[in-house]
């Protein structure tokens, strides 16, 4: 995906590392915590996972929603340049 952006619009390398590191320590987290209460709860691993993406892809972004949507009117109300969500520079 990186090289199919334009070249113009091209995040830096340590910004898109960061970016996709985080997505891929989340997902790394939901799957150790998928094993473990599956070991606590005797459940199927796959059901848990079910579950656990059915929520996050619910509920989980509605709350992300809310809190970019929360955090954005505290920065323009403010006037806080440097946390404007999007801007790197």
């Amino acid at each position: 995906k990186r090289f199919k952006e334009p070249k113009e619009e091209r995040r830096p390398w340590r910004i898109w590392f960061y970016d996709t590191s985080k997505q891929g320590i989340g997902a790394l987290f939901i799957h150790f915590a998928n094993v473990f209460l599956s070991d606590l709860t005797e459940e199927d691993p796959c059901s848990l996972y079910l579950i656990n993406f059915i929520l996050d892809a619910t509920l989980g972004m509605l709350l992300i929603w809310l809190g970019v949507k929360v955090v954005s009117w505290v920065v323009h109300r403010k006037k806080y340049t440097y946390l404007v969500f999007g801007e790197y520079g």
